[in-house]
Protein backbone atom coordinates (compact mmCIF):
# COMPACT_ATOMS: atom_id res chain seq x y z
CA UNK A 1 0.00 0.00 0.00
CA UNK A 2 1.73 3.74 -0.66
CA UNK A 3 2.10 5.18 2.17
CA UNK A 4 1.80 8.31 1.55
CA UNK A 5 -1.70 8.13 -0.10
CA UNK A 6 -4.38 6.76 2.55
CA UNK A 7 -7.45 8.41 1.58
CA UNK A 8 -8.86 8.48 -2.07
CA UNK A 9 -11.63 10.68 -3.45
CA UNK A 10 -13.47 9.31 -6.24
CA UNK A 11 -15.84 11.89 -8.63
CA UNK A 12 -18.19 10.02 -10.44
CA UNK A 13 -19.90 6.61 -9.78
CA UNK A 14 -20.52 5.34 -13.19
CA UNK A 15 -19.52 2.46 -14.48
CA UNK A 16 -16.14 3.17 -14.65
CA UNK A 17 -16.15 5.27 -11.22
CA UNK A 18 -17.67 2.80 -9.03
CA UNK A 19 -14.87 -0.08 -10.29
CA UNK A 20 -12.22 1.94 -9.32
CA UNK A 21 -14.36 2.81 -5.67
CA UNK A 22 -14.59 -1.01 -5.53
CA UNK A 23 -10.98 -1.95 -6.21
CA UNK A 24 -9.36 1.22 -3.67
CA UNK A 25 -11.56 -0.26 -1.00
CA UNK A 26 -10.53 -3.86 -1.12
CA UNK A 27 -6.79 -3.10 -0.88
CA UNK A 28 -7.05 -0.80 1.92
CA UNK A 29 -7.82 2.23 0.89
CA UNK A 30 -10.17 4.71 2.68
CA UNK A 31 -12.67 5.89 -0.64
CA UNK A 32 -14.63 8.77 -0.63
CA UNK A 33 -17.39 8.88 -3.31
CA UNK A 34 -19.28 11.50 -5.00
CA UNK A 35 -21.75 11.90 -7.50
CA UNK A 36 -23.63 15.17 -8.88
CA UNK A 37 -26.85 12.79 -9.95
CA UNK A 38 -28.73 12.31 -6.69
CA UNK A 39 -29.15 8.43 -5.95
CA UNK A 40 -26.02 7.53 -8.45
CA UNK A 41 -23.77 6.82 -5.11
CA UNK A 42 -26.51 4.92 -3.63
CA UNK A 43 -26.54 2.45 -6.57
CA UNK A 44 -22.84 2.21 -6.43
CA UNK A 45 -22.62 1.31 -2.76
CA UNK A 46 -25.42 -1.47 -3.77
CA UNK A 47 -23.80 -2.88 -7.20
CA UNK A 48 -20.20 -2.95 -5.35
CA UNK A 49 -21.74 -4.95 -2.63
CA UNK A 50 -23.74 -7.07 -4.97
CA UNK A 51 -20.46 -7.80 -6.79
CA UNK A 52 -18.38 -8.75 -3.52
CA UNK A 53 -21.62 -10.97 -2.49
CA UNK A 54 -20.83 -13.12 -5.21
CA UNK A 55 -17.35 -13.33 -4.97
CA UNK A 56 -18.22 -14.61 -1.51
CA UNK A 57 -20.61 -17.65 -2.70
CA UNK A 58 -17.84 -18.56 -5.38
CA UNK A 59 -15.15 -18.85 -2.31
CA UNK A 60 -12.92 -16.06 -3.51
CA UNK A 61 -13.61 -14.05 -1.13
CA UNK A 62 -14.57 -14.10 2.51
CA UNK A 63 -17.39 -12.50 4.15
CA UNK A 64 -14.93 -10.31 6.88
CA UNK A 65 -12.63 -8.98 3.66
CA UNK A 66 -16.04 -7.98 2.20
CA UNK A 67 -17.37 -6.39 5.33
CA UNK A 68 -14.14 -4.60 5.95
CA UNK A 69 -14.21 -3.35 2.47
CA UNK A 70 -17.88 -2.14 2.55
CA UNK A 71 -16.69 -0.10 5.62
CA UNK A 72 -14.05 1.74 3.81
CA UNK A 73 -16.44 3.15 1.21
CA UNK A 74 -17.89 6.76 2.69
CA UNK A 75 -20.58 8.59 0.39
CA UNK A 76 -20.36 12.20 -0.11
CA UNK A 77 -22.78 14.93 -0.24
CA UNK A 78 -20.26 17.12 -1.99
CA UNK A 79 -16.85 17.70 -3.49
CA UNK A 80 -16.37 19.87 0.07
CA UNK A 81 -16.03 16.71 1.84
CA UNK A 82 -12.75 15.50 0.08
CA UNK A 83 -10.63 18.07 1.94
CA UNK A 84 -9.17 14.71 4.02
CA UNK A 85 -8.06 13.18 0.56
CA UNK A 86 -4.50 12.71 -0.75
CA UNK A 87 -5.69 11.98 -3.77
CA UNK A 88 -8.91 12.38 -5.96
CA UNK A 89 -9.55 10.17 -9.30
CA UNK A 90 -12.16 12.01 -11.64
CA UNK A 91 -14.32 9.72 -13.31
CA UNK A 92 -17.13 11.51 -14.80
CA UNK A 93 -18.66 11.86 -18.27
CA UNK A 94 -16.46 12.18 -20.96
CA UNK A 95 -17.19 16.04 -21.64
CA UNK A 96 -13.99 18.21 -20.73
CA UNK A 97 -15.99 21.45 -19.57
CA UNK A 98 -17.45 19.25 -16.64
CA UNK A 99 -14.36 17.67 -16.21
CA UNK A 100 -12.42 20.80 -16.24
CA UNK A 101 -15.00 22.47 -13.29
CA UNK A 102 -14.51 19.73 -11.08
CA UNK A 103 -10.79 20.05 -11.31
CA UNK A 104 -11.51 23.98 -10.35
CA UNK A 105 -13.41 22.53 -7.46
CA UNK A 106 -11.14 20.26 -6.71
CA UNK A 107 -8.40 22.45 -6.66
CA UNK A 108 -9.71 24.48 -4.19
CA UNK A 109 -10.68 21.35 -1.89
CA UNK A 110 -7.45 19.42 -1.75
CA UNK A 111 -4.59 20.51 0.57
CA UNK A 112 -1.66 21.97 -1.47
CA UNK A 113 0.61 19.34 -3.16
CA UNK A 114 -2.03 16.46 -3.09
CA UNK A 115 -2.50 14.61 -6.45
CA UNK A 116 -5.01 15.00 -9.01
CA UNK A 117 -6.01 12.61 -11.64
CA UNK A 118 -8.35 11.85 -14.16
CA UNK A 119 -9.80 8.72 -15.50
CA UNK A 120 -10.19 10.15 -19.05
CA UNK A 121 -9.76 7.80 -22.02
CA UNK A 122 -9.20 10.78 -24.53
CA UNK A 123 -9.08 14.74 -23.65
CA UNK A 124 -5.93 15.95 -23.02
CA UNK A 125 -4.49 16.04 -19.03
CA UNK A 126 -2.77 19.18 -20.37
CA UNK A 127 -6.05 20.67 -20.44
CA UNK A 128 -7.36 19.90 -17.91
CA UNK A 129 -3.97 20.18 -16.01
CA UNK A 130 -4.71 23.70 -16.97
CA UNK A 131 -8.40 24.12 -15.21
CA UNK A 132 -6.34 23.88 -11.63
CA UNK A 133 -2.73 25.78 -10.20
CA UNK A 134 -0.96 22.32 -9.77
CA UNK A 135 -0.46 21.14 -13.24
CA UNK A 136 2.98 19.44 -11.58
CA UNK A 137 0.45 17.32 -9.57
CA UNK A 138 -1.93 16.38 -12.45
CA UNK A 139 -2.20 12.76 -13.83
CA UNK A 140 -4.19 10.35 -15.39
CA UNK A 141 -5.09 7.05 -14.83
CA UNK A 142 -6.93 5.70 -17.32
CA UNK A 143 -8.60 2.29 -16.26
CA UNK A 144 -10.27 -0.18 -18.33
CA UNK A 145 -13.86 -1.61 -18.13
CA UNK A 146 -14.96 -3.95 -15.98
CA UNK A 147 -12.59 -2.60 -13.84
CA UNK A 148 -12.05 -5.17 -11.28
CA UNK A 149 -11.21 -7.81 -13.96
CA UNK A 150 -9.07 -5.43 -15.89
CA UNK A 151 -5.39 -5.40 -14.84
CA UNK A 152 -4.20 -2.38 -17.33
CA UNK A 153 -4.06 1.47 -15.98
CA UNK A 154 -2.74 3.85 -18.67
CA UNK A 155 -0.42 6.82 -16.33
CA UNK A 156 -0.51 9.40 -18.90
CA UNK A 157 1.85 12.47 -17.74
CA UNK A 158 1.53 15.66 -18.75
CA UNK A 159 4.12 18.36 -19.71
CA UNK A 160 4.20 19.68 -15.90
CA UNK A 161 3.66 16.35 -14.18
CA UNK A 162 6.26 16.09 -11.55
CA UNK A 163 8.42 12.61 -10.99
CA UNK A 164 7.18 12.32 -7.78
CA UNK A 165 3.66 12.38 -9.04
CA UNK A 166 4.46 10.27 -11.30
CA UNK A 167 6.40 7.47 -9.19
CA UNK A 168 3.11 7.76 -6.24
CA UNK A 169 0.53 6.86 -8.77
CA UNK A 170 2.67 4.06 -10.48
CA UNK A 171 3.54 2.89 -6.84
CA UNK A 172 -0.61 2.95 -5.97
CA UNK A 173 -1.38 0.86 -8.90
CA UNK A 174 0.95 -1.48 -8.08
CA UNK A 175 -0.73 -1.80 -5.21
CA UNK A 176 -4.04 -2.21 -5.94
CA UNK A 177 -2.91 -5.21 -7.94
CA UNK A 178 -3.22 -3.03 -11.59
CA UNK A 179 0.06 -2.90 -13.86
CA UNK A 180 0.56 0.68 -14.91
CA UNK A 181 1.88 1.30 -18.25
CA UNK A 182 2.87 4.94 -18.66
CA UNK A 183 3.04 7.17 -21.50
CA UNK A 184 2.72 11.01 -22.28
CA UNK A 185 -0.44 12.92 -23.23
CA UNK A 186 -1.27 13.05 -26.76
CA UNK A 187 -5.07 12.45 -28.54
CA UNK A 188 -6.44 9.18 -27.86
CA UNK A 189 -3.22 8.05 -25.33
CA UNK A 190 -2.15 4.84 -26.93
CA UNK A 191 -5.00 2.73 -26.29
CA UNK A 192 -7.51 4.87 -28.13
CA UNK A 193 -5.19 6.08 -30.78
CA UNK A 194 -4.43 2.39 -31.82
CA UNK A 195 -7.70 0.82 -30.90
CA UNK A 196 -10.41 2.98 -31.63
CA UNK A 197 -9.70 2.98 -35.47
CA UNK A 198 -9.20 -0.64 -35.83
CA UNK A 199 -12.94 -0.51 -34.24
CA UNK A 200 -13.92 1.97 -36.61
CA UNK A 201 -12.51 -0.12 -39.24
CA UNK A 202 -14.42 -3.16 -38.28
CA UNK A 203 -17.52 -1.06 -38.79
CA UNK A 204 -16.74 0.04 -42.14
CA UNK A 205 -16.36 -2.95 -42.93
CA UNK A 206 -19.84 -3.94 -41.76
CA UNK A 207 -20.75 -0.89 -43.25
CA UNK A 208 -19.94 -1.58 -46.30
CA UNK A 209 -21.41 -5.18 -46.65
CA UNK A 210 -18.41 -6.67 -46.32
CA UNK A 211 -19.13 -9.05 -43.79
CA UNK A 212 -21.54 -10.22 -41.64
CA UNK A 213 -21.12 -8.78 -37.33
CA UNK A 214 -20.03 -12.50 -36.19
CA UNK A 215 -17.52 -13.17 -39.11
CA UNK A 216 -15.57 -9.90 -38.48
CA UNK A 217 -15.38 -10.38 -34.68
CA UNK A 218 -14.53 -13.87 -35.71
CA UNK A 219 -11.48 -13.45 -38.17
CA UNK A 220 -10.10 -10.45 -35.41
CA UNK A 221 -10.73 -12.77 -32.06
CA UNK A 222 -9.06 -16.27 -34.32
CA UNK A 223 -6.72 -14.63 -36.56
CA UNK A 224 -5.27 -11.86 -34.18
CA UNK A 225 -6.17 -13.34 -30.65
CA UNK A 226 -8.43 -11.55 -29.85
CA UNK A 227 -10.47 -12.24 -26.55
CA UNK A 228 -13.53 -10.12 -27.78
CA UNK A 229 -14.39 -8.81 -31.65
CA UNK A 230 -14.14 -5.22 -32.44
CA UNK A 231 -18.11 -4.80 -32.42
CA UNK A 232 -18.68 -6.75 -29.53
CA UNK A 233 -15.62 -4.72 -27.92
CA UNK A 234 -17.50 -1.24 -29.02
CA UNK A 235 -20.85 -2.49 -27.44
CA UNK A 236 -19.35 -3.07 -23.81
CA UNK A 237 -16.91 0.34 -24.30
CA UNK A 238 -20.40 1.93 -25.54
CA UNK A 239 -20.70 3.38 -29.39
CA UNK A 240 -21.21 6.53 -27.94
CA UNK A 241 -17.89 6.32 -26.37
CA UNK A 242 -16.19 5.00 -29.47
CA UNK A 243 -17.80 7.75 -31.52
CA UNK A 244 -16.80 10.60 -29.49
CA UNK A 245 -12.78 9.37 -29.38
CA UNK A 246 -12.97 9.21 -32.93
CA UNK A 247 -13.81 12.51 -32.86
CA UNK A 248 -11.40 13.63 -30.55
CA UNK A 249 -8.63 11.84 -32.85
CA UNK A 250 -10.30 13.40 -36.35
CA UNK A 251 -10.23 16.64 -34.72
CA UNK A 252 -7.18 16.93 -32.67
CA UNK A 253 -4.77 14.92 -34.98
CA UNK A 254 -6.02 16.29 -38.20
CA UNK A 255 -6.05 13.63 -40.44
CA UNK A 256 -8.95 11.82 -42.10
CA UNK A 257 -7.43 8.05 -41.29
CA UNK A 258 -9.66 8.89 -38.46
CA UNK A 259 -12.98 9.76 -39.74
CA UNK A 260 -15.67 8.50 -38.24
CA UNK A 261 -17.99 6.05 -39.47
CA UNK A 262 -21.05 7.22 -40.91
CA UNK A 263 -22.73 3.78 -39.77
CA UNK A 264 -20.93 4.55 -35.69
CA UNK A 265 -22.69 8.19 -36.41
CA UNK A 266 -25.74 6.45 -37.12
CA UNK A 267 -25.94 4.37 -34.39
CA UNK A 268 -25.51 6.73 -31.92
CA UNK A 269 -28.29 9.04 -33.24
CA UNK A 270 -30.34 5.97 -33.13
CA UNK A 271 -29.91 5.44 -29.59
CA UNK A 272 -27.97 1.93 -29.95
CA UNK A 273 -25.37 2.40 -27.60
CA UNK A 274 -24.46 -1.15 -26.96
CA UNK A 275 -24.16 -3.44 -23.85
CA UNK A 276 -25.71 -0.50 -21.53
CA UNK A 277 -28.84 0.15 -23.46
CA UNK A 278 -29.35 -3.80 -24.54
CA UNK A 279 -28.67 -2.83 -28.12
CA UNK A 280 -25.45 -1.85 -30.28
CA UNK A 281 -23.99 -4.03 -33.23
CA UNK A 282 -25.49 -6.77 -30.95
CA UNK A 283 -29.18 -7.42 -29.31
CA UNK A 284 -28.75 -7.67 -25.39
CA UNK A 285 -31.54 -9.48 -22.80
Amino acid sequence: MNHSIKTIGVVGAGTMGQGIVQVLAQNGYQVLVFDALEGAVDKAVKNIDKFLSKSVEKGKLDAAAKAETMKRIKPCGSLGDFKTADLAIEAATEKPDIKEKIFRDLDATLAPGKILASNTSSISINQLAAATKRPEKFIGMHFFNPVPLMSLVEVVTGDQTDQATIDAIVELTKAVGKEPLCCKDSPGFISNRVGMPMINEAVYCLHEGLATREAIDGIMKMGFNHPMGPLALADLIGVDVCLFIMQVLHRDLKSDKYRPCPLLEQMVQEGHLGKKVGKGFYQYT
